[in-house]
């Protein structure tokens, strides 16, 4: 029995929760298009009969323009100490730009440290920590001979023990991964039982897909300055959930764009929104959703730790 983390860490939008839900078969971490859709840790756990392995979706390593980027960067980079294998996400490109460096980098250190880990249980000595790169997206390549050239790129950066080409969209080659993380993991108790496929309250999950629903629908400027709180989350007699939730936002302008024309926008976040959650729910839920303005929230600590983004509890 094998068992332990497995950390998924890269810069924004490389497709990090996508390949997550794949891998445990379920969708627990949001997705969109824009980055930094992630902004706290999020660990999932699938188990079979090799073991137990727990995922941690991170948010994506990038320069902190405010608190909430400090928060988000710091927790990525604890996942790093925190893994027993971790899974360094890139998109098959071959120009290494500066965020990756910057991983390269990180990864490295980590690897230099005496306690950087336990000794691995398969493949490379010593006591480092191992890291497979995973290349991700590559059914957008056009042949081998790209994906060879991309490969070719990152071996000079030699601070992982094998690389693995993924489609976390079409799920090609998804089997491979997960055996090589349970090569790589130590052997060792199950941390969740069976049944379990997230340790993520239900509020929290709620609270995350209407943020999906929100970065989804709305323009380029507003996703970044947005923050979802439920305020109110009751399973009625008749298994009915009445759910209430604040949209937070950072300017007036912004609230008149969440709640559009006659209340339209607003409604279909909130219609989309129900769905996903009745999905995750398997009950019928009555959904409310406000819009509140917080100028400048991302910026202001009090705000930002009341919203679920604490340092102090990583």
């Amino acid at each position: 029995m094998r068992s332990g983390f497995a950390a998924l860490v890269g810069r924004p939008n490389v497709g990090k929760s996508t390949l997550m839900n794949r891998l445990i078969g379920q969708k627990i971490a949001i997705t969109s298009k824009r980055p930094q859709t992630t902004r706290n840790r999020i660990e999932t756990v699938y188990t079979d009969e090799r073991g137990q392995i727990v995922f941690q979706d991170t948010p994506g390593i990038h320069k902190a323009k405010n608190k909430l980027g400090v928060y988000m960067d710091t927790v990525a980079e604890k996942a790093f100490a925190d893994a027993d294998v971790i899974l360094w996400l890139v998109e098959p490109v071959t120009h290494i730009g500066a965020g990756e460096e910057r991983i390269a980098e990180l990864l490295g250190r980590l690897n230099r440290l005496p306690e950087a880990g336990k000794e691995r249980q398969a493949g490379g000595s010593g006591n480092k920590k191992p890291v497979i790169l995973v290349i991700n997206k590559v059914d957008s390549l056009k042949d081998q001979g790209a994906l060879q050239a991309v490969m070719e790129a990152y071996k000079e950066k030699a601070v992982f023990d094998e690389i693995i080409p993924v489609s976390a969209q079409e799920g090609t080659n998804t089997d491979r991964l997960m055996e090589a993380i349970f090569r790589y993991l130590p052997e060792g108790p199950m941390y969740y039982d069976e049944e379990t496929v997230t340790n993520i309250p239900l509020r929290s999950i709620a609270e995350e897909l209407i943020r999906e629903q929100a970065l989804r629908l709305l323009k380029d400027e507003v996703p970044h300055g947005i923050a979802v709180t439920v305020e109110k989350f009751r399973e009625r007699p008749d298994g009915i959930y009445d759910v209430e939730a604040d949209i937070i936002c950072e300017r007036d302008s912004h609230k008149g764009m969440i709640i559009g024309k006659g209340g339209s926008m607003l409604k279909r976040i909130g219609t989309n929104a129900r769905l996903e959650i009745e999905d995750q729910l398997g009950a019928h839920v009555n959904l409310r959703l406000f819009v509140k303005v917080r100028k400048d929230w991302r910026n202001n600590e009090s705000f930002v730790k009341s919203y679920g983004y604490d340092i102090r509890k990583l």
